[in-house]
């Protein structure tokens, strides 16, 4: 297949952010397919240096059309949506000037689809359409989108995204349910979760001695919590500050680390500093390189995800969670839905309280002392990760859908 790949945030794993277009790509490439990217520069490491306009740009035989684009997640609404809305039209003109056998775009953001559905319909191809989270859906749950006429354009966009994609791609169970509700049947919808990197996490004991030492030298012997991540507004990171706070009077041997960026994070720090925790048990640092979360993660005794009262966001596939398992990591999550039923059937981890920050630090500090149930976690986590997360497995699932796209 030539597979002319859309998406607005490609990554690699010198990146601060997910890497999974990536890592299908290389996939495909390796089992002889052809693949073209278009994309953006805004999560491209800063190694790399590009000019105005389109870059053209060759990693492991993947081909990439790259947009000059800033982007940040401390980015007002207005300027986010202005950014998807320009990388969208400047695409479809780019992607129009490629030969391919299918078109597979990746949302977020929904508008990626425009280009997709473009090509799909001048040139005569298949689409394959890749659904990481539920839009708009959640931008409408959290109140980001308030605007009547643009919640009925970007439904009807998505309805009309469904309809006209040959094979849909759901990231959990609950945006495949999301999908269907839609009036999609069952045989065009493909379940293939985020997955785990386990040739990146599979690093000997050392790595994450040598982490503790190198980089975070202030832990000095506690039982180490991360989260990696974005401060944003559905993530609720102040949680975190809560947990300290409790662990600081009555779990002396907890340390806590959250890592990452976002428009919340200056508030969280805020929220620490007054509770006397910042730089006590909690240490909040910058954002790092996917290459460099494998030392984090392996000298971590447990990985947090974080996300506030909103339903919609339950559907998440996050690539925390994935991470997790890939570093045999124990996981502890503060909200529902399939994650939650995920943790407790093969018990990888943690579901703590969302209202009641004490209980949750007691039942974090139990599990880390507790030899048994914690070695069952670490190899459930190893389990998983190999024989039912791996990226290959995953990889399998799309590059499925592509074929059963252009057979159809």
């Amino acid at each position: 297949m030539h597979i002319l790949y859309l998406h607005q945030y490609f990554a690699t794993p010198e990146s601060k952010t997910g890497t999974r277009s990536y890592e299908m790509a290389k996939r495909f490439v390796a089992k002889g397919h052809n693949v073209t990217f278009v994309t953006s520069s805004a999560a491209f490491p800063q190694s790399y240096t590009f000019r105005s306009g389109w870059n053209e740009v060759d990693i492991e035989g993947i081909k990439l059309f790259v947009l000059h684009l800033d982007y940040s997640n401390n980015d007002s609404f207005i300027s986010r949506i202005w950014k998807f809305v320009y990388f969208s039209i400047r695409s479809i003109f780019k992607s129009l000037s490629i030969k391919a056998d299918v078109v597979l775009a990746t949302s977020t953001p929904l508008t990626i689809a425009i280009p997709g559905l473009i090509y799909s319909k001048f040139k005569r191809r298949p689409l394959v359409f890749e659904v990481r989270d539920l839009w708009p859906e959640l931008p409408i749950a959290t109140g980001v989108i308030k605007n009547k006429l643009l919640i009925k354009l970007a439904e009807w966009l998505e309805r009309f995204t469904y309809k006209n994609s040959k094979r849909l791609i759901g990231l959990s169970p609950g945006m495949c349910e999301g999908i269907k509700s839609k009036g999609i049947s069952d045989n065009r919808i493909t379940l293939a979760t985020n997955s785990c990197d386990t040739d990146l996490f599979d690093v000997c004991d050392t790595v994450g001695v040598k982490y503790l030492e190198s980089k975070l030298d202030f832990v000095k012997g506690r039982k180490l919590i991360v989260y990696t991540g974005t401060f944003g507004l559905i993530n609720k990171v102040g949680y975190l500050v809560k947990l300290a706070k409790i662990a600081k009077k009555e779990y002396p041997s907890l340390c806590f680390v959250a890592i990452g960026s976002g428009m919340e994070k200056d508030q969280v720090i805020k929220e620490a500093a007054e509770a006397g925790v910042l730089n006590e048990n909690l240490y909040i640092l910058p954002p790092v390189p996917k290459t460099e979360i494998v030392g984090l993660l392996s000298a971590a005794d447990l990985s947090l995800s974080l996300f506030g009262p909103v339903k919609a966001m339950w559907h998440n596939s996050a690539n925390k969670l994935f991470d997790a398992l890939a570093s045999k990591t124990p996981i502890a999550i503060n909200y529902g839905g399939w994650q939650e039923e995920f943790i407790k059937e093969h018990k990888c981890g943690l579901i703590l309280d969302p209202n009641d920050a004490s209980k949750s630090a007691a039942t974090i500090d139990q599990f880390l002392n507790s030899n048994s149930e914690y070695e069952l976690a670490v190899e459930s986590c190893k389990t998983l990760a190999y024989e039912h997360f791996s990226r290959d497995i995953m990889a399998e699932r799309v590059e499925g859908a592509l074929q059963e796209a252009i057979e159809s």
